[in-house]
This record gives structure tokens, C-alpha cells and sequence, in this order.
């Protein structure tokens, strides 16, 4: 399920365009990255044509196979181009072999459109390493990024929903000026993208207490803390994994190796307890009667866990919008990540994010200069 994005916003990008009353978008589509290959993307785009009247794609992959696959989608039809591209990016692929020798591929090609501002925002349920060192050396990264993160929406008890995750798998590694640069970022999605006037951000920990974690992490606190006016925040101090779900934050900030297995967790938690739900139900005539009763409330349930419903990490700290789905997605999934791009792209994300950005390292810089004009005149 994507985010609750206004589509009215102003600052559309590239790809996104307003021909008379009528908002449109530019979505390219990486065909070949997924397991279960072109047919569950191509019938992702379909699902997502039909939910949005607004969007249209460009499909990169071999085109005699992709001509074949979206002849039989007639919500398709007139709104989808082809771009030929015979290579495809293997999850076993190394990045650098990637960058030497993937130019004929069809995730180069997807985020080629993008560099071009041909399209405004780019999918793949590719290999995610080569995903986003294409990414970083065809967009760039933003000014006052070091390195940029995936963020990934994780179902909540707040108002809105979601929580923001970052980072859940670009970089294993994350200095404290990287976590400060990941909180900002976080905020300006929870900010414009679930509509939260004022996020509150938690840095992600082995406890609550100040004096636990490493060094690193305590740093990263005191930064937070420092630049939250900056940055339209709250910081409110360390949080544990129990509090992912809850609505104690908005915004759950950490490095890319924690993150990712957190989300893995989540994941495979969701999995079996829908699974453990379903044998519960299934033993006994009594169970399957229970079942019958409590079907509305276990279908909702159903929805809330499903991990499918939220796919899509955003990759944030660029010079454009890459939309990151599950390897292993199936139409739904393609169809949730796809739909994530668009209402991105429409409510003009990418440039209030740059601009944010760009103001709270100015902001956070002038504080720093100043502590340190101060700490010499002492």
C-alpha cells in the first residue's frame, strides 16, 4: 500500500506532467530484475493501471517477449512504451561488473530514463547493491548526503499507519553524520509523504538508556538531538525493536546491515503468523465455524500484515526517485511499488526532499561553525 501522498501538490518532475486538468506520470519499469520474471511485472503494471487512471509506463526488457505479455492487458494498451534492452542483471551480479559491463541492461536503461528526466521515477525488483550503485552514478547523490538509504514503510499504531525505516539495506556501514543525514531525510517522508506535521525520530538500539550502544550510535544521538530544529523533527532519544510497530516514533533510524535484518524479521514474522492463524482455523469443525465468524476481522488482519501491501524501499538521498521492490515480488507486490513511484512523483517529493535537505545541512553547518567560533574565542 503506498503512502497517503496529495497528488495536487505542486513541483511535479520529470515525467510528471499536467496537460490541462489532468495529472500524468512517467513510471520506468525494470521488466527483468524480478524471480518470477517479466509476466508478474507486467501484470503488476496492469493491477496498477487500473487503480490509477493517471499513469503511464516505460518498459525496458527484451521487446518481442514484453510485446507478447502486454497485448493480453488491455488496461495497457496505449499506455505502455517498450525499450528494448537484451541484458539483465542476475541477483548474483556484482555491482562493479555491473558498472563495467551492464549498459545494455534493462535496469540501466530504467534508470537511464530518469537521468534524462524522461521518466519520473524508476522500478525494479532487481538486485539491489547494482540497483543502487547504477543509481548513485547515474543521479548522483544530493548535496549533504555521504550515502544514501533505503526506506521502507513498516506497519504501525499511528494515526497514519507506517512508520519510516532507514536504512533497511544500501550500506552496511553508517558514520554518525550518515545517521543525522538519515533522520532528515526520514522526517521529509514521513513529513510529505504520511503527512506528519512534525515527525519524531528514535535511533534504533540495544536499549533505551543513554549510557548503552556504541560510541558511534551515543554520537549520532547527540547530533540528533543537536539538529532536530534544523532538520522539523522531534528526537526522542533511543528505541528498541519492540518499538518498530508502535507509536512511540514516526521515524526509526539506523544503519543498513541492522535495518535489513530487521526487516527480513518483520517479514518472515508477518509470513508465519498468517500462516500459524490459518492451520488454527483449519483443525476441526468448531475451528473452520470460528473461522467463518471472525472472517472480516482476519481478512483486515490479513491486509495490515501482508508485507506485499507496503512493498517498495525508497531510495533516498538522490537526484531522482528509485523505487526498490522485493526480488521475490509477485503482481501485488510490483503493483504496491509501482504505485508508491507515482504517487511520489506526482506529490513532488523528490524537490521538497532536495530542498530539506539542502536547508537543514546549511542550518545544521551554521550551528556547528558557530559552536565552533564560540569554543575559540573562549
Amino acid at each position: 500500500m503506498a503512502p497517503a501522498l496529495d497528488p495536487a501538490a505542486d513541483g511535479l518532475t520529470g515525467g510528471a506532467t499536467r496537460p490541462g486538468s489532468d495529472l500524468q506520470v512517467l513510471i520506468s519499469v525494470d521488466a527483468m530484475g524480478g524471480d518470477r520474471g517479466p509476466a508478474a511485472v507486467v501484470a503488476g503494471m496492469a493491477i496498477c493501471a487500473e487503480k490509477m487512471p493517471s499513469i503511464r509506463f516505460l518498459v525496458h526488457g527484451p521487446e518481442a517477449e514484453l510485446t507478447r505479455l502486454i497485448a493480453r492487458r488491455r488496461v495497457l494498451a496505449g499506455r505502455t512504451t517498450i525499450r528494448h534492452a537484451d541484458g539483465v542483471v542476475t541477483m548474483e551480479d556484482k555491482p562493479s561488473q555491473v558498472l563495467r559491463h551492464g549498459k545494455d541492461t534493462s535496469m540501466w536503461s530504467a534508470i537511464d530514463a530518469v537521468e534524462s528526466g524522461e521518466a519520473a521515477a524508476a522500478v525494479s525488483c532487481g538486485n539491489t547493491g547494482a540497483l543502487m550503485v547504477l543509481s548513485m552514478m547515474r543521479l548522483r547523490k544530493l548535496p549533504g548526503v555521504n550515502r544514501p538509504a533505503i526506506a521502507c514503510l513498516w506497519p504501525s499504531k499511528n494515526p497514519q499507519g507506517y512508520n519510516v525505516m532507514l536504512d533497511v539495506g544500501a550500506d552496511i556501514r553508517a558514520e554518525p553524520s550518515d545517521l543525522l543525514a538519515y533522520a532528515m531525510m526520514g522526517a521529509a517522508y514521513a513529513r510529505d509523504g504520511l503527512s506528519v506535521a512534525r515527525p519524531r525520530v528514535g535511533l534504533l538500539n540495544v536499549g533505551t538508556e543513554e549510557h548503552k550502544g556504541r560510541a558511534e550510535l551515543k554520537e549520532a544521538g547527540e547530533l540528533l538531538a543537536r539538529h532536530s530544529a534544523a532538520g522539523g523533527f522531534d528526537y526522542v532519544g533511543f528505541i528498541e525493536g519492540g518499538d518498530l510497530p508502535g507509536s512511540r516514533i514516526d521515524v526509526i533510524v539506523t544503519d543498513g546491515f541492522t535495518g535489513n535484518i530487521a526487516l527480513k524479521t518483520g517479514e518472515g514474522t508477518a509470513k508465519f503468523v498468517g500462516e500459524s492463524l490459518k492451520d488454527a482455523f483449519s483443525v476441526g469443525i468448531l475451528s473452520k465455524f470460528a473461522a467463518l465468524l471472525a472472517l472480516g476481522s482476519l481478512r483486515r488482519l490479513q491486509r495490515r500484515i501482508d508485507p506485499r501491501r507496503v512493498n517498495g524501499g525508497v531510495f533516498l538521498g538522490l537526484n531522482g526517485t528509485v523505487v526498490k521492490s522485493h526480488g521475490s515480488s509477485d503482481e501485488t507486490g510490483v503493483s504496491a511499488a509501482i504505485g508508491l513511484a507515482a504517487q511520489l512523483a506526482l506529490s513532488g517529493f523528490q524537490e521538497r526532499l532536495a530542498a530539506r535537505v539542502a536547508s537543514a545541512a546549511r542550518a545544521g553547518q551554521d550551528a556547528t561553525d558557530i559552536q565552533v567560533g564560540n569554543g575559540n574565542n573562549q
